[in-house]
Parts: structure tokens; C-alpha cells; sequence
């Protein structure tokens, strides 16, 4: 008999998973009005980018060997529910604490009244009917007790896909031989061996010397076990005291499942060995002697929880591969959008002394996510999102990382609500284009950004004014803000030049005509206003996101508000009589506003902008109005 108290809770959407493929997942399906619960296993949110692991989020404009960004030409960063946190985090984090981030995130899903967070809690079965999944079970052993779930769609953003798998989800471990999927980039026979994990660690340099004894059962490496790693990093910096090595990575020739504590513990042995050696040389370094000029230097954090690559991929209706990515394959159900480079490692991880410790192969444009990769193939009501999507192991290579999870977790989510209004299974999604089209537009108004894609909102009275400014630039008049897409991608490594769409897709008002500068939108017949949303500048074609590592912050506007931003902003509407005031906004910071109005009768409605955070004009990428 079981001292866990039992509970029966009932939603619509049950996302298991709390990393940034759940978190957007489940605030993108509660905002599209669906009920959701998330059930988290850990106490923080975030995942690999918490602070337990501290990893900082990676995506589609890429880092490293392959940098992809370049201003009003190439803006690759990612948008959406992922943008909205980097801003926030951005502004309200200076002090770049993994903590604060963790506090962002539990803001974030707390605020949204559809979702309800379970901590501390693991989903540990579920119930079949079928090809169908009736009910999962989870527990949380801290407060002892076990939740029965039901709900009409369950979505594994767990990582290790442990929802799906207790379900039977047909899935792929290892590595796929080249004949297989016929990629050019897979070993010429399958195994069984997979990326690695990483323990991260951060040291803070004291006024004093401070020595450092490590433990007996650390690691020691010689200077030619490290002669590819410390002393020849590739990639985009050097290594650095204050953050860890992503490098010093091990356990992809065991099953990272079921023996990670083994890996837990032999990665202790080998970040303590690493740091020993940064510390005090190599065996046999004479006494005094500070080859890394680390004297001052002591360790500060090490986790404990090993940052993990790559476990179960599961089966969908499609299965992603390497010619796919590469050539940017255009799929009707697109729901997100990726651009890392394959970055493949050697799965024996640091032990691979004579292999670099990652092969990276650029991909050469943005490529879309299809839904049908995150549909199971054998259960009919069950999704999932992040590094556990259907996927071989080279093309999950570039979609595992974060950022790229992060808008895979809100294309899942807001697919998963749609289903649920339309009352269909997500494995009937595939075959009902109009749906799809919906989907794909709903994302489009939340800011995400689909290659070749879009706005076609025939319930935007915006694409039925005539819009004229108080001054523009050439390429960048009034009418860009209805241009139906809101970022320019037509730039090298941007989006494939068939379906970049090239343009400004902003307004800019003329920086000689100062501030404030006005847009204008004027409509024939009077109209009822509900609602105006506005998408601003925020500079995605630079890095912005969390990281302890100083030298690639230092790349970034980090601690304030972007600067091509509007900070402040009037939207005023005139009746036929009179103008009034109806939106005041100072101090802003974030890309996507949305503002409530309900105003009749309008025949005009203007965007008065007084003030930027720091940029000599008024940059607006979008204007709706509803």
C-alpha cells in the first residue's frame, strides 16, 4: 500500500517537461486558450538552461564556427515566447544570475490563469485505450503524493521522453548508419553510441591567492590528453576561468539513460581533473609555476546534473534528416524554424584525445520544423517538442539546442490548443490544410517567424487602411508594417533567396526629422478597434542570452534595453469627432506588445513615438489591428 495521496485532475493539454521546449510550450497552448498543466521533475524550470546546468541558450543565428546575423539583412535570432524571455531576462538580469532566470520562467508560467504548474513532479505512467492516451500518472515525492491526469492531448517535452516511452512510442537511440537515410555525414555503420553529457562550472577570481587541492578520485590529464581541448579550443572564445567547458563532455558510449549517475560522477572526476590542471599545471609542473595565470582564481559552482545532449528520439510522422536541413526542405506543416550548424561529437567525449571535440557543418540557409516531426506515429494524441523530436542523430544535431527547442515547444503547444478547439487529434492535424493554415498564422500574429511564410490575417483591419508616416526612409516607408513578415532574412545565410522574401519589413522614420514620429492609418468606413498589437525592432540579428562565459556576453547588449527599441509610445484614435488617447506606454523594452482598446467608430488611429531606447529613429515592424 502506497502513502502517496491520490489525486484526479482533469485538463485539456498535458505538457511533461519543464526546459524551454516545455516552458513555450505550455505558455503558447495557455494562450491560445487551452487548459494545460506542466509537470516540471526538477524544482526550477528551464532544463539544461537553469541553474542547475547553466547552459546558455543557443539557436538559429548560430555561434562559434558558424556565425549567422547581419543588421536589416539577416536577422536569424529567434522570436515569439523564446524573445520575449531573452528580453526580459536581458533587462531585468544585469547582474546575469541563473537564479533570476529561473525566476523569470516560474513568473512566466504562473502568470498565464489557463496553466497550472506541478513541480517537483514526474510523470511515471500512463493509460491506454488503443492508440490513445487516456491518462498519465505523476508524482511528487516531496509532498508525497500521486496525480491521475486526464486530458485530450499529451505532449513529451521531457528530454528523455520518458512520457512517451512509458506509452510505447516508437523511438531511435544511437547513431543511424549512411545507408540508412543516405546522409553523407552519418558514421558508414549504425551503433549505438550518441553525444555526450557536460557538467558546467564557474570559478570568481579572489584579491589572494587561493590553492586548490583536488580530490583523490579526480582526473588527471596530461597537457596532450587537453592538446585539442584547453590548449586549441574551437569555437567562438578561449577558455575562461569564470565559465565552464562545454568540451569536457563524456558518456555517449553508454546508455545515457540508465547509467547517468555513472556519468555524473565520472564528469565530477573529470571538470575537478580539468580545473586541477588549470590550477597547477600538468603532472609534473615545478611548484609556483601558473601556466594559466589562475593563482587567484577559485572554483565558485560546479552542478551536479549533468547538461545532457541526446538519449531517445522518437518516431513521428516524419522523420527529419540531413538533406532535409540542408536544403531547407519547405514543408506545408512548418511550425518553427532551426539554422545551428550539424554539430556532431565524438561520443566517447574528452577520452577522444586525437578527435576534435565537435565536427561543425553549416547549414546554408534557415530551415523550417515540420509538425509531423512532433506527431507520434503510433499514438494518436501524443506530441512532443525539444531534443527528443523525430529526428535522425545527424539532423538532431542542429535542432537539439535550445533556442531551436524553444520555438519547436511553442509551434507544439499552439498546434496541440488549435486541436483541441477543432476537436481533432494531433494525428489528424497532417491531413486538414485549413487547420494547418491557421496554426501557422496564429504563430505568425505571436511573433514567430516561418521560412517562406507570411501573414495572410484576414481579420487584420491594418491590411485595409491607408498608412502614410510622418517621415520614412527608402526601403523602410509606413507600408512595411504590413508587409507580412517582420524581420528582412534575404541576407547571406538568411533565409533560401526563393523564399527569403526581401525587404525592409519595418518602418523607419527619417533620424533628421527627430522624434516624435507618427504612423498613420486611415480606413474609409469607421471601424471598432479592439485591439492593436505592435512588433518592434529588437535587433535579432545580434547574440542576446543568458551566459556566464565573459568574453561571449561581451558580444552582446546585455543588462539594457535593446536599443532599435521603442521605448515610448501613444496609440490615439480619432471617431469622427475628436482624437483621443487610448493606449500610454513609457519605458518599454519588449518586441511584441499587445494592447486592449475597444473604441467604436474609428476612421483613424496613430502610433505617436517620443522615445527610443537609444536609436536615432522610430523602428516599427508591425502594426494589426483587430
Amino acid at each position: 500500500m502506497s502513502i502517496l495521496e491520490p489525486h484526479f485532475l482533469e485538463t485539456e493539454i498535458l505538457v511533461a517537461g519543464g526546459g524551454m521546449a516545455g516552458c513555450c510550450c505550455a505558455i503558447a497552448a495557455a494562450r491560445c486558450g487551452a487548459r494545460v498543466i506542466l509537470c516540471q521533475d526538477r524544482g526550477v524550470l528551464g532544463g539544461n538552461a537553469s541553474s542547475e546546468v547553466r547552459m546558455h541558450i543557443v539557436g538559429a543565428n548560430g555561434t562559434g564556427h558558424f556565425d549567422r546575423g547581419a543588421e536589416l539583412e539577416t536577422e536569424a535570432r529567434e522570436g515569439g515566447i523564446i524573445e520575449e524571455l531573452r528580453l526580459e531576462n536581458c533587462v531585468r538580469n544585469p547582474q546575469r544570475s541563473p537564479s533570476m532566470f529561473d525566476l523569470i520562467l516560474y513568473e512566466k508560467c504562473r502568470a498565464e490563469p489557463n496553466l497550472t504548474l506541478l513541480l517537483n513532479t514526474c510523470v511515471t505512467g500512463v493509460q491506454l485505450e488503443g492508440d490513445r492516451i487516456t491518462q498519465a500518472i505523476a508524482e511528487r515525492q516531496s509532498t508525497e503524493d500521486r496525480f491521475t491526469i486526464d486530458a485530450s492531448i499529451f505532449i513529451d517535452c521531457t528530454g528523455d521522453g520518458r512520457l512517451a516511452a512509458e506509452a510505447g512510442v516508437l523511438f531511435m537511440e544511437g547513431r543511424e548508419g549512411q545507408d540508412d537515410y543516405r546522409e553523407m555525414l552519418a558514421p558508414a555503420q549504425a551503433d549505438n553510441e550518441r553525444l555526450g553529457s557536460t557538467i558546467l562550472m564557474q570559478a570568481r577570481r579572489h584579491a589572494r591567492p587561493m590553492p586548490f587541492v583536488a580530490p583523490d578520485w579526480a582526473r588527471r590529464f596530461t597537457k596532450d590528453e587537453l592538446k585539442l581541448r584547453l590548449y586549441a579550443t574551437p569555437g567562438e572564445e578561449e577558455p575562461t576561468h569564470e565559465y565552464g567547458y562545454w568540451w569536457a563532455e563524456w558518456g555517449g558510449t553508454l546508455d545515457t539513460i540508465k547509467e547517468n549517475e555513472t556519468i555524473r560522477d565520472e564528469l565530477l572526476a573529470i571538470v575537478l581533473g580539468i580545473w586541477d590542471h588549470v590550477k597547477n599545471g600538468p603532472p609534473g609542473t615545478p611548484a609556483g609555476d601558473d601556466p594559466f595565470e589562475a593563482a587567484h582564481w577559485a572554483l565558485d559552482w560546479f552542478g551536479f546534473l549533468p547538461g545532457k545532449r541526446e538519449s531517445r528520439r522518437f518516431i513521428g510522422q516524419h522523420v527529419l534528416t540531413e538533406q532535409d536541413l540542408l536544403t531547407s526542405r519547405d514543408f506545408p506543416d512548418a511550425i518553427a524554424y532551426g539554422g545551428w550548424s550539424l554539430d556532431l561529437h565524438p561520443p566517447a567525449g574528452i577520452d577522444a584525445a586525437e578527435e576534435e571535440p565537435c565536427r561543425q557543418h553549416p547549414v546554408p540557409h534557415l530551415y523550417n520544423v515540420p509538425l509531423s516531426a512532433c506527431v507520434s506515429g503510433n499514438r494518436s494524441n501524443l506530441m512532443f517538442a525539444g531534443r527528443n523530436l523525430s529526428a535522425t542523430h545527424v539532423a538532431f544535431s542542429s535542432t537539439r539546442v535550445m533556442a531551436t527547442c524553444a520555438v519547436i515547444g511553442q509551434g507544439v503547444g499552439t498546434a496541440a490548443a488549435y486541436a483541441v478547439q477543432r476537436k481533432l487529434s494531433p494525428a489528424e492535424l497532417s491531413s486538414h490544410a485549413g487547420v494547418l493554415a491557421e496554426i501557422q498564422q496564429r504563430l505568425l500574429r505571436d511573433d514567430a517567424y516561418l521560412v517562406g511564410i507570411r501573414s495572410a490575417d484576414e481579420n487584420d483591419l491594418a491590411r485595409t487602411a491607408r498608412i502614410s508616416a510622418s517621415s520614412e526612409q527608402s526601403g523602410f516607408g509606413a507600408t512595411e508594417v504590413v508587409s507580412g513578415q517582420t524581420r528582412s532574412v534575404q541576407g547571406e545565410r538568411g533565409a533560401p533567396p526563393e523564399r527569403a522574401v526581401p525587404g525592409g519589413h519595418r518602418w523607419m522614420s527619417d533620424p533628421a526629422a527627430g522624434l516624435p514620429a507618427t504612423l498613420l492609418l486611415e480606413w474609409e468606413t469607421p471601424i471598432a478597434v479592439r485591439e492593436v498589437q505592435l512588433i518592434f525592432d529588437t535587433g535579432l540579428h545580434r547574440h542576446l542570452t543568458l551566459s556566464q562565459h565573459d568574453g561571449y556576453t561581451s558580444r552582446m547588449l546585455w543588462g539594457q534595453a535593446q536599443p532599435e527599441t521603442v521605448r515610448d509610445y501613444l496609440i490615439e484614435v480619432f471617431d469622427g469627432h475628436d482624437w483621443q488617447t487610448v493606449v500610454t506606454v513609457e519605458g518599454n523594452w519588449q518586441r511584441r506588445r499587445v494592447h486592449g482598446v475597444g473604441v467604436a467608430g474609428v476612421s483613424q488611429l496613430r502610433l505617436v513615438v517620443t522615445g527610443t531606447n537609444g536609436a536615432e529613429q522610430a523602428r516599427v515592424c508591425e502594426i494589426r489591428v483587430y
